[in-house]
C-alpha cells in the first residue's frame, strides 16, 4: 500500500479560511496519481504511470511577495519563464517533480507560498511538514532583502529544528537594477550558517542547482538516518564546487 497527499486552501484572507489536508491511500495502480492530477490540473493523463517514487521530500519556497517564487518554480518544473504580471499566490500552491540524485529517483513536492503578511497564518501551518526551505529575496528590492531576518525568525519558530535552509538572491539577470550586492547575500548566509547563491528564474541560472543541492542533502540525511554507509556530504561545499563549473548555471 502506498499513499499520495493532497493539500488545498479555500477562502480569503479573513478568519474563516479553511485549510484541508487529505491523504489518498490504496494499492499501487488503483489511480491515485491520476486522481490527484485531475484535481490539480483538471485533466486526465492517459498511459501508464511509474509507481510513486519511494523516496520523497517536501520543499517550501519562502520570501516576500514579488521576489519571483512562482516563476522560480515554473522554471524548475517546466523549464520555462512566463513573462508578464502574475497574480500573487493565494495561500499555498504546489507542484511535483522527480529528479535523479546519484542514480536514485527522488520526488520533490514543492510548495509555493504566499508572501503577503495576511496569509502567514496559513503558511505557518505547513512549516512543520517541510524538510527544506528555499528562502528568496529580489536583488533589485532592498526591503525583500532586509526582511530575510524576519523570515528566518519565523522559520526558527515554526519549522523543524533540522530543516535544510538555502538563501537565494533571485533576479540576478536584472544586473542594471541591482541594489543588493552578492557579497551582502554571502555575508548574511554565513551569519546564519546556510548555503547561498544568486539565481535567475528568467534565464534558469542556478535554478536546477538549488533544487538538486537540496535533494542531494535530503537524500544523504535519509541514508544516514537509516545507518547506510554513504560518504560525507556538505551542501555548502557542493554548491560552491558546482557553481564553479561552466555548465552549472542554466536549466536544460
Amino acid at each position: 500500500m502506498d499513499l499520495q497527499r493532497l493539500d488545498s486552501y479555500q477562502g480569503g484572507a479573513g478568519p474563516d479560511h479553511v485549510l484541508h489536508k487529505t491523504i489518498l491511500v490504496g494499492d499501487s495502480g488503483v489511480g491515485k496519481t491520476s486522481l490527484l492530477v485531475q484535481f490539480d490540473q483538471g485533466k486526465f493523463l492517459p498511459g501508464s504511470f511509474s509507481a510513486t517514487v519511494g523516496i520523497s521530500f517536501t520543499v517550501m519556497l519562502l520570501g516576500d511577495s514579488g521576489v519571483g517564487k512562482t516563476c522560480f518554480l515554473i522554471q524548475f518544473k517546466d523549464g520555462a519563464f512566463l513573462s508578464g504580471t502574475f497574480l500573487a499566490t493565494v495561500g499555498i500552491d504546489f507542484r511535483n517533480k522527480v529528479v535523479t540524485v546519484d542514480g536514485v529517483r527522488v520526488k520533490l513536492q514543492i510548495w509555493d507560498t504566499a508572501g503577503q503578511e495576511r496569509f502567514r497564518s496559513v503558511t505557518h501551518a505547513y512549516y512543520r511538514d517541510a524538510q527544506a526551505l528555499l528562502l528568496l529575496y529580489d536583488i533589485t528590492n532592498r526591503s525583500s532583502f532586509d526582511n530575510i531576518r524576519a523570515w528566518l525568525t519565523e522559520i526558527h519558530e515554526y519549522a523543524q529544528r533540522d530543516v535544510v535552509i538555502m538563501l537565494l538572491g533571485n533576479k540576478a539577470d536584472v544586473s542594471g537594477e541591482r541594489v543588493i550586492r552578492s557579497e551582502d547575500g554571502e555575508t548574511l548566509a554565513r551569519e546564519y550558517g546556510v548555503p547561498f547563491m544568486e539565481t535567475s528564474a528568467k534565464t534558469g541560472m542556478n535554478v536546477e542547482l538549488a533544487f538538486l543541492a537540496i535533494a542531494k542533502e535530503l537524500k544523504y540525511r535519509a541514508r544516514r538516518d537509516a545507518q547506510a554507509y554513504e560518504p560525507s556530504f556538505q551542501i555548502r561545499d557542493y554548491v560552491e564546487a558546482q557553481r564553479k563549473r561552466p555548465s552549472c548555471c542554466s536549466f536544460a
